[in-house]
């Protein structure tokens, strides 16, 4: 169970005003997903002394005002006195917008209560200020369930990486293909139109060259409205991606990584990254690198067993997803190939957080228990 700090305790005393306010931040800040990057999702509520609330509003889209710019605005002459209750520290330092602890101040909220300290050097520091100010500040009401909600942007400040999301779909065995190497479809419909939201929330969507190959997958989201297109990332370390592949059409950004002594000659036009190799292949730690200085903050992973497999190796995996089908092969491909792992004692351990019916499948979600989290890089 997460430890909570002393200041974290002293927010969770307060009435049940205080946490239905936050809960209802935390719901306008998951609005947000997938739209905000590289910036964090927020939401923000302003109460009134009474707990009636008279102002909301969350990040919409990274450069826009922000959360509580947005609530301030929206509760106007009655800001004054209130209670603000933000999903993340109010940050403290002007970029494109301007700080919204000064906002905060100058519009006379009296109390600020947030659910998650500001980890960003550069934007912390909000609290202090508002303190300074006179303003009651209280820290980590429902802290668990607003980190949850901004974990890969969280992620990317704390270790230096985008967040890794990896799916697959597979059979009740275990195979994500028949010994023939086809694949389509072991799972649902409704399986697949959750993968579309997946990576409508993600920055990036990343498979290999071995799944460009068996499936020339095409990648955008669809069917998801107002979604923004993720970057489409095919590691090819021999660049032997064709022109005519579906991924490479307008549809959306995409960008194929090879490695540093790859011929790329026929892919004019095409937006290549060089990158080293490891042992596997390229290097998952390059390639990560390099999609953080492009400004993502979230990975989806689509490829196959051995993509999978390295980056599980790589211990770069913040969570997987699998879709469970109710059939059965006994023979081809599974989900999972080489990580690293040879015995027992090494195995990365998960703990499974939901399990959901979709249509005839199963999704279930996990992630890293604490002693095999991914580490910093």
């Amino acid at each position: 169970m997460r430890q909570e700090d002393p200041v974290a305790a002293h927010a969770h005393a307060n009435d049940a005003h205080d946490t239905h306010a936050m809960r209802r931040a935390i719901e306008l800040a998951a609005r947000g997903l997938g739209f905000t990057s590289p910036n964090p999702v927020v939401g923000c509520v302003i109460a009134d002394a009474s707990g009636r609330i008279v102002g909301e509003g969350l990040h919409e889209r990274a450069g826009g005002p922000h959360a509580e710019v947005h609530a301030l605005r929206a509760a106007g002459d009655a800001a004054r006195g209130a209670t603000a209750y933000v999903t993340l520290e109010p940050c403290n330092h002007t970029g494109r917008t301007g700080p919204c602890a000064r906002a905060l101040i100058e519009a006379g909220i009296t109390r600020v209560v947030y659910a998650v300290p500001d980890p960003n050097p550069q934007a912390s520091g909000g609290a202090a200020t508002l303190r300074g100010a006179g303003i009651e500040v209280l820290s980590g009401l429902l802290r668990a369930e607003a980190e949850a909600g901004n974990q890969a942007w969280l992620t990317s400040v704390r270790l230096g990486r985008p967040y890794v999301l990896w799916k697959y779909a597979a059979t009740l065995d275990g195979r994500v293909a028949a010994a023939d190497g086809t694949s389509r479809w072991i799972s649902g419909p409704e399986s697949r139109a959750d993968v579309h939201r997946l990576r409508a929330e993600a920055d990036a969507v990343v498979v290999g060259s071995g799944t460009l190959r068996a499936d020339d997958p095409h990648l955008a989201v669809r069917g998801v409205e107002g979604a923004r297109q993720p970057l489409r990332v095919v590691l090819d370390t021999h660049a032997t991606i064709r022109p005519t592949a579906r991924i490479l059409d307008d549809a959306a950004p995409t960008l194929v990584a090879v490695a540093d002594d790859a011929d790329t000659r026929h892919l004019a036009g095409v937006e290549v990254a060089r990158l080293p190799r490891d042992t596997s292949g390229i290097s998952v730690r390059a390639l990560l690198a390099e999609l953080s200085s492009r400004g993502v903050r979230s990975v989806l992973v689509e490829g196959g067993p051995t993509l999978a497999g390295a980056f599980v190796a790589a211990g770069a995996v913040d969570r997987v997803v699998g879709y469970l089908a109710p059939v059965l092969l006994g023979a081809g491909p599974t989900a999972l190939a080489d990580a690293g792992i040879t015995t027992l004692t090494q195995a990365l351990r998960l703990e499974i957080t939901e399990v959901l019916r979709l249509g005839p499948d199963l999704r279930v979600t996990a992630v890293p228990t604490a002693h095999t989290a991914p580490k910093e890089h």
